[in-house]
């Protein structure tokens, strides 16, 4: 596959901001082309800081968004959307400093929101969720950009689950810029067969984040690799791949992502083992 690899800033820290750009020497070192930088608060970033080291570094920038319960477009009250579009727009102006191309995450909702509610609850919040991410999809193409959504699997979210109801989704928006990313850890929980969801967002497909099965480092798990791999092929997907799981050290973090234990002796040996795997796999 002609690929490039990131590495999340989530690996190794949390919240991101101008003084973790001291991480894009070792990514770069580590032989990672990219690196996807978790956006908790903008006002955390200097954007000239975060440029000059990207560039000083030779890394390529993917733009990742974080969405808990302040930022939840499926919300009732317009003021939490008045927010959520905020911070979206600030994650643009990172987007537009840097030269990135996107922000991906889930922002159809808050993640954790995931209840039994009933249809008409249901169709309620998916009406919110459409509504919304239009005018997000609005804004991003007035600044030439796009948003890459994300399923997440059950236990984060009630609303997209699998590539299905992702496509669902981005076809009731109707917008160009709403876009696909796909990641190998909720996938692993909700799809039938990996290559078969790769194939049904198809050219929609603009990110890529991969871990284990068990948030662990690619390659040590029950992950059908061969099979994902078919599917990128299939699509012709010739972006990024971002390894996506979270360090144990920072416990707001880990507890937030039910992470109670690390998955090797640091977090460098995690990224340097799933890189290496990665770069086997695909070629």
């Amino acid at each position: 596959m002609n690929v490039q690899f990131a590495a999340s800033t989530w690996l190794w820290t949390s919240p991101f901001s101008s003084d973790s750009v001291a991480l894009f020497s070792k990514i770069r070192k580590i032989g990672f082309d990219a690196v996807e930088i978790a956006v908790e608060d903008p006002a955390l970033i200097d954007t000239g800081i975060l440029n000059r080291a990207l560039k000083d570094n030779d890394i390529k920038p993917i733009i990742c968004g974080a969405f808990g319960p302040t930022r939840d477009l499926t919300n009732e009250d317009p003021a939490i959307h008045k927010n959520c579009f905020n911070y979206i727009e600030q994650c643009f102006d990172i987007c537009e400093a840097v030269g990135a191309r996107f922000v991906a995450g889930p922002m159809y909702s808050a993640v954790g929101k995931a209840r039994l509610v009933s249809p008409e609850q249901r169709k309620k919040e998916w009406d919110l969720a459409v509504t919304n991410l239009r005018k997000v999809c609005e804004s991003a193409q007035k600044r030439g950009l796009s948003i890459a959504l994300e399923a997440l699997n059950r236990f984060e979210t009630d609303l997209i689950n699998n590539s299905e109801d992702l496509m669902k989704l981005i076809n009731d928006i109707n917008h160009p810029a709403a876009r696909v990313l796909i990641d190998s850890f909720h996938m692993t929980i909700e799809e039938k067969n990996l290559a078969d969801a790769v194939k049904t967002v198809g050219n929609k497909l603009i990110h890529v984040q991969v871990s284990e099965n068990h948030r662990g480092i690619p390659g040590t798990g029950m992950t059908n690799w061969n099979d994902l791999k078919a599917g990128l092929e299939a699509v012709g997907y010739n972006g990024v791949i971002s390894i996506e799981s979270f360090t144990p050290n920072v416990q707001e973090l880990a507890g937030a992502v039910c992470i109670w234990k690390p998955f090797a002796p640091t977090q460098d040996i995690f990224a340097e083992e799933g890189l290496k795997f990665l770069k086997q796999w695909a070629g």
